[in-house]
Parts: C-alpha cells; structure tokens; sequence
C-alpha cells in the first residue's frame, strides 16, 4: 500500500472510513513512520481547534502554523512545493500546436498564476493560447477579502486563481478548509447541476490558491457557474459568497474529436478497442476498452463458479474484482518516450503515470470489459504522438494455497514463492487493537486474528488479490488484505514487501488453516510492437 493522501489521513482522524479503508490505513500505520507523524500531527490540529475555536477569533497566523506542523510526507524539498487536496492531480494534452491555431483576440493573455510554475504545463499553454481571462471578483467580510482573479477554462478543465487579502491589502495564507467545514466550492453547469469534484491547491510563500474543477466525460457542456460558499476563511467566522459564471460556448471551437477508427488488437488474452481521443488546449482524454478475449472469458467465468463453489458467493463477490487493463506509453516524432502509463512495479527508469492526470475505468456489463477514460498534461512542441502499447494486465482467478500451523510459526516460519513474489508467513494470532486517537477519543480495543507476512518482491512480478482463510474443519472466513511495496531492495535484489491479512470472524483458531489466494493480478508484456497515431 502507497502511502495515503493527507485528506485520507484526516478520514481516518475523524473516524470517516469504511471498515475495510480503517483495516488497510491500520496496518499502513504500523510501519510507516511518516504516515504515523502525520497522524499525530492532525490529532494536534484537531485538538487546538477544539480549544482555540472557543474564542472569538485565531492568531492571524493560525493557518500557517498549522501547515507547517503538518509538513511534507518525507524530506522537506530546498524550495515550496506547490500542494493539491481533493485534487485530479496531474495531466497531459495529446494534441499540438495550440498556439498556432487559437485565435490570439480570443482572449488576452493576463499572466497571474497560470504565468507561473506553480501549475501544469498544460493550464500555461492554455493561459498563454488566450484561454485566460481576468476576473476580479471579490468578496469581503471581517476584514478579510476574497478575490478570484483570473480564469482558465476549456472543454476540460476550468482552473480559478484566487487570494485572502486582510483589510491591510496583505495576503494570506491561501489554503481553504474543504473537507471537514461547512465550507463549499462547487461547480454547475448551464442546467443547474452540480458537477463532481473540486481540486483545492496551495504553495507555502505563494499569494495564490488553486481551485480546479475537471469536465472530464461531461456532454454538451455550454456554460459553468462556480461558486465560493464559505464560512470560515483563515481561522475568521464570517460569509463569503462569490459566482463566477465560465461560458464555454466560443471555448468548444477549440476542442477537437479525433477517431481511432476503432483500432482493435488481441495480446494474451486481453482485448483492447482504441476509440478516440479529445483534444483541448488544457489537456486532453483518451479513450479506450479492454475485455477479455472470447476464449479467456470463458476459462475465467469458469474459473469463477469454482470458487463460488468452495468458498460460497459471499467471499468470492465481497473481495474479487476481475478485470482487464493495459500498460502503454506515448512517443513524440523522435521515438522519445513522453507519457507514460504503468502501474506496475518496474524500477527506476520506468516511471509509474508519469504525465497523467487522471483516469478512470467503467465495468461494461461482461466480466473484464472495461472502458477507459485518461487525460494527460500537454508538453511545448509535443509534435505528433503515438500510443505504444507495452503490455495487458489480468486480474483472474487463482488456485494457489498454503497450509500453515499458527502456533509453530514462531520458530518455523512457513515461506513459499508464488510467481515472483518471495513471501514467509512470520505471524498468525489474535491481536488487541488499539486506536491510535487517544488525544481526542476512549481507546478502541478489538480482538481481530492477523496474520503477518513480509518477503520480496521482483520487479513485473503479479500482485495478490482478495485472500480467504480456511480452518481445518474446511469452514472459510473473509481475508481483509493490506500491505506495502517498498522502494528498497533486500538482499537478493527483491522489492521489500509486506502483507497482513485480518479476520473479524475467527472466534478460534485451529491447530492447522489454509491460505487461498481467490485472485491474482499478472502484467505480460507484449510480444509484437502496436501502435496508433494519435494524429490524423
């Protein structure tokens, strides 16, 4: 498990997790040191809230403090790192030459933020292409002002440059309270309809903040109303309401659909249908489906009812996701690698997502058939492009398992090797658990069976899925699965890996139990090269 986002950190400080999200943030907990800092951290936060809030008004430089209390999730960087909660993080545009094909009276370029690197390559293409436009709207209570200054906008994305100004004209700390306030930034379209998501970002020493809303899979989008609904602004009780009406109708000529004539291909088992790709100044989506193949299908729904035949349905349906997906990377005209997508483990030199926003995937009815919707960040004199397809991922049924005695284990470790993954059961017992809020709430106390494995991992190797513990009357019992791939080898050159697995429902543990793995995910590379113009 990667570390978490702060935002989900909070979630947990405020008891806001699903019991399976609270399981995997638990274990997560128990050996990240940074994640555990940062925890504490925020119990202090909340704790002097509850005692600072009782008067009427903070220290002017509260939000500051508390900022710096909280701190990056590792090394403090040699200069400000532009922050993002609640964010779509990250984006590239597959299309060119924006700048040549804008009209230049569109819309004056206005500098600001978006003539800054604290946002993306493709937000100051789209400012520098004559998408921005200067606002200054502003609204000012106790003292304190808000001012929304200039806009970005295109068929994808609609980004907001705005400061917290005293009533000295000093600026203030940017960052706005979103997630646990009454506090609201929201986006609707023409029709009155709220759109989904807002990305709030923040750079210490900046006299900006960031709202961004993403338009990603929205149809026949003519006009967005964003408005500022807030409560409370740099530590200050107040109300603070601001519209900014975006008419995207002059901006929808400069988004353009190119087909992929639907380019289809089948590589070990896995089928993937190229459909298009939307380009527009900010960035742009590519769109695609992969499925299993006919005949892996029906291996795979077979594989399936075996299961749901030995562990039941409840099991197999609470905790197994199959599906289909790809792992690809975009080239410019001198074959150089510009964007990249991989989520597997690959090493130094094989960035994972590098230069993706944002992606999402629907089920489409059959098992494994999934559409897929990605956009990506524009780089300057991207040149034509081209999709490379570098390999299929699979996550399908497994038959393997391990039989292990719980109370032998301390002197005889079971370890077992499982298609690059080198792993020793080293623990399997009831343990106490306790919450780690002792600041602010009585200590939680659950008896739950664990069991703990740590071992190595090879680079491309299949990850585990969805785990069911069986004892030796043959009765199954769900598997709660978290863990952790680190970014450190051991000796034998392996990732260092751990996994731990928990069960609410194990009142008493057998003499011997049986681990079955329901699902593993595999990456197989491809043995021909594809490709697909991204360009007409």
């Amino acid at each position: 498990m990667n570390c978490p986002t702060i935002d989900k950190l909070s979630q947990y400080v405020d008891n806001m997790l699903s019991k399976q999200e609270l399981v995997d943030l638990s274990t997560h907990l128990e050996s990240c040191k940074d994640c555990q800092h940062i925890v504490e951290k925020l119990d202090e936060e909340q704790k002097f809230l509850m005692e600072t809030l009782q008067t009427p008004a903070l220290p002017d430089d509260f939000a500051s403090t508390v900022l710096a209390q909280l701190g990056p999730y590792k090394k403090q960087p040699k200069k400000p790192v532009w922050k993002r909660r609640m964010l779509f993080a990250a984006g590239l545009v597959l299309a060119v030459g924006f700048s040549t094909t804008l009209n230049p009276s569109f819309a004056k370029w206005v500098g600001g933020l978006f003539a800054t690197d604290q946002v993306d390559e493709g937000l100051k293409i789209a400012s520098n292409a004559g998408m921005a436009e200067r606002v200054n709207r502003e609204v000012t209570n106790h003292g304190l002002t808000l001012k929304v200054e200039d806009v970005v906008a295109d068929t994808s994305r609609v980004a907001l440059s705005y400061q917290i100004i005293n009533k000295k004209g000093k600026i203030q700390d940017s960052y706005i309270e979103l997630a646990d306030s009454k506090n609201e930034i929201y986006a609707s379209d023409q029709n009155g309809k709220r759109l989904e998501g807002v990305g709030l970002g923040w750079q210490d020493g900046s006299d900006y903040g960031l709202i961004e809303f993403s338009l990603r899979e929205q149809e026949d989008l003519k006009a967005v109303n964003v408005t500022f609904d807030l409560v409370e602004l740099d530590g200050v009780k107040g109300n603070w309401r601001l519209e900014i009406p975006v008419d995207l109708r002059e901006r929808n000529k400069f988004t353009t659909t190119l087909s992929l004539n639907g380019a289809v291909t089948s590589m070990n088992g896995v089928e993937i249908n190229m459909k298009e790709v939307r380009f527009a100044p900010s960035s742009s989506e590519l769109l695609y489906e992969t499925s299993f193949a006919k005949e892996e299908q029906a291996k795979v729904e077979e594989k399936i009812r075996n299961l749901k035949d030995r562990f039941g349905e409840e099991i197999v349906n609470s905790f197994t996701n199959f599906g289909t997906a790809i792992q690809y990377h975009i080239e410019n005209e001198e074959k150089k690698t510009v964007y990249h997508h991989n989520s597997f483990l690959e090493g130094k030199g094989h960035p994972s997502d590098s230069g993706v926003l944002q992606g999402s995937g629907a089920e489409m009815g059959e098992i494994g058939q999934v559409a897929w919707n990605e956009s990506f960040i524009p780089q300057k004199e991207d040149g034509k492009l081209t999709f490379v397809l570098d390999g299929v991922v699979k996550t399908v049924p497994s038959d393997f398992s391990i039989k292990f005695k719980p109370k032998e284990l301390k002197k005889n470790p079971v370890s077992f090797e499982y298609e690059g993954n080198f792993i020793t059961i080293k623990e399997a017992k009831k343990k106490l658990k306790l919450s780690l809020r002792k600041s602010l709430n009585p200590v939680d106390i659950e008896n739950i069976f664990t069991i703990e494995m740590e071992g190595g991992k090879e680079a491309g190797s299949s990850d585990f899925g969805a785990w069911a513990i069986v004892d030796n009357q043959g009765k199954p019992f769900l598997a709660y699965h978290s863990g952790a791939i680190l970014d450190e080898k051991d000796k034998n050159g392996r990732y260092k890996t751990t996994l731990d697995l928990k069960s609410y429902d194990i009142e008493e543990v057998s003499g011997e139990l049986t681990l079955h793995l329901l699902s593993v995910t595999r990456y197989e590379k491809t043995g021909d090269k594809w490709e697909v113009p991204l360009y007409k």
